[in-house]
């Protein structure tokens, strides 16, 4: 759809392609975006002056509002002076004897308070220099170039092991990755075809062989999720925010093309050969165990000495993949991700996976944050800016307060307290006041933690007949249950077996009381 904001996972892949030399053209082809976009985002990124690799490693919401935003290199007036220099620059180095170097002294002498440094100037130098050429794309590189790609699929036959616990046989999914130079192979089954299980059969495969390719070829994105999850993201997000993480592209096999992964789906058949039959009289009570079998088989065939060459796959995948492999970063890749939520009143938003309550400052109450959520950490965003990070929680109806978010921590604040919705409620009637006073001063939480529960005790009120709603708070007050579940229930069943004292029938009591004076 025109004018739709890219996925900055999208971007970054992008931007991995250009670092590889990729022309403009089939980069958009490859990534799936207008040319004319591809060209807007690659002339904002070679421009910035933080560069494609620094770019790269900024989280995808600062990254959009980067380049979203604006991009600083152009407001930035050591640029401007920068872009009308550039022309006389690349005449002066076309000539005998004249470095870079010289000619940064030469523009320093001229810009004496406001230029650029040595390595900024060759940086943008170079970026918009570069940014005129068409470069070869290495997409159309030989597929025997060691350490290039790497194809990933999944057999279409399974095999299972018996749950000791349950007796129940329980079928697995056989994730198979092929390095085309070497036609080297890796073998690992797994409980499902879903996201979570693919990337994590993807990372395992990169431990296994000790470093990352610079590019992934998958099968058919979509035929690789089984079932999809709500709270879950897209398959080929996922595959992108991986391939960021570890520096590589993903590249997707067309469909109904065989060629472009014919590799692994050779493999495929040889699996079937040396591990599914080899192995079909076996019994396995785990998948660890069925794990280690296989593992023993591909072993032995990537040991086996090839037909048509004097040597083996793997004595191949040390001689030209494994030196070319890039190296495995510090940390394993975990899936991210993304949601909008409203900074409440309270101070937090609420992440209705886990039902959990996370703070956010309170200058950024009523403004839509922008989350995005590991297995451990929870990030909150607002207007590109990364304004809290809490590790994971999944207690339900819980709260991770940081206490100096909230706004009565905060002298500047002077918006909602308690003090004023406790006000509100004796205005109501007495015995919203009691229960509302009791919520406030018989807590060890924080007040903004309640706002919430009083808002919905005031909807509550208004929707109500006056007695029942009076009856429902000094039951629940008396009991010591002044809670917004409680008080409803009794709401709801109208207040089924509790008595109803005569002085609550008094129609002084609550003249005007669902009028609209009482709030004011």
């Amino acid at each position: 759809m025109a004018g739709k904001t890219k996925e900055m996972s999208q971007i970054k892949q992008l931007l991995l392609l250009k670092k590889e030399g990729v022309s403009n053209r089939r980069a958009a082809e490859i990534v799936g975006m207008n040319k004319e976009t591809v060209n807007n985002y690659v002339r904002k990124a070679c421009a910035d002056e933080l560069g494609i690799d620094d770019l790269l490693t900024l989280d995808d919401p600062i990254l959009e509002h980067r380049l979203k935003g604006g991009n600083p290199a152009y407001t930035d007036n050591r640029f401007e002076v920068f872009k009308e220099l550039l022309p006389y620059l690349q005449e002066e180095m076309k000539r005998k004897h004249v470095t870079l170097k010289l000619l940064w002294e030469e523009y320093v002498e001229e810009q004496p308070n406001d230029h650029y440094s040595l390595t900024q100037f060759r940086f943008h130098y170079s970026q918009n220099t570069e940014a005129k050429k068409e470069s070869p794309s290495t997409i159309l590189a030989d597929m025997r170039t060691g350490g290039e790609k790497l194809f990933l699929d999944f057999t279409g036959d399974t095999m299972d092991y018996i749950d000791i616990e349950t007796g129940e046989i329980v079928k697995c999914q056989a994730f198979v990755a092929t390095l085309p130079a070497s036609d080297y192979g890796y073998l690992l089954f797994v409980r499902s075809q879903r996201t979570e299980d693919f990337v994590y059969a993807i990372t395992q495969c990169f431990k296994h062989l000790g470093g990352v390719p610079k590019m992934l070829v998958p099968d058919n994105l979509k035929a690789a999720v089984v079932k999809t999850d709500r709270y879950e993201p897209s398959l080929n997000r996922v595959l992108e925010d991986m391939g960021n993480h570890y520096g590589t592209v993903v590249v997707p096999a067309r469909p109904v093309h065989p060629k472009d992964k014919s590799n692994v789906e050779g493999n495929v058949r040889l699996v079937y050969i040396r591990v599914f039959a080899e192995l079909r009289n076996e019994t396995f009570y785990s998948i660890d165990e069925l794990n280690d079998a296989a593992t023993a088989k591909m072993q032995k065939h990537n040991q086996k000495r090839m037909q048509k060459n004097p040597y083996t796959r793997e004595e191949r995948f040390l001689a030209i993949d494994k030196p070319n492999l890039k190296p495995l970063p510090q940390s394993d890749f975990e899936i991210i991700s993304y949601t909008d939520l409203k900074v409440s009143s309270n101070c937090c938003v609420y992440l209705g996976r886990d039902q959990h309550y996370y703070t956010v400052p309170y200058r950024h109450i009523s403004k839509t944050a922008h989350v995005a959520y590991s297995r451990t950490l929870v990030k909150i965003y607002v207007e590109g800016e990364l304004v809290a990070t809490h590790v994971r929680d999944y207690s339900k109806g819980r709260y991770t307060i940081v206490e100096e978010h909230l706004a009565s921590k905060s002298s500047e604040y002077r918006g909602l307290c308690a003090g004023k919705y406790i006000e509100r409620a004796e205005k109501t009637t007495k015995e919203l006041g009691d229960v509302v006073r009791h919520i406030f001063y018989n807590s060890n939480m924080p007040a903004e933690m309640h706002y919430k529960t009083c808002d919905g005790l005031f909807n509550l009120q208004r929707s109500t007949d006056p007695v029942v709603f009076r009856t429902a708070c000094e039951t629940a007050f008396k009991y010591d249950c002044c809670n917004y579940r409680f008080i409803r229930s009794l709401v709801e069943s109208k207040c089924a077996g509790v008595p109803q004292q005569a002085t609550l029938l008094a129609p002084s009591e609550h003249v005007n009381i669902r009028g609209r004076d009482q709030f004011r």
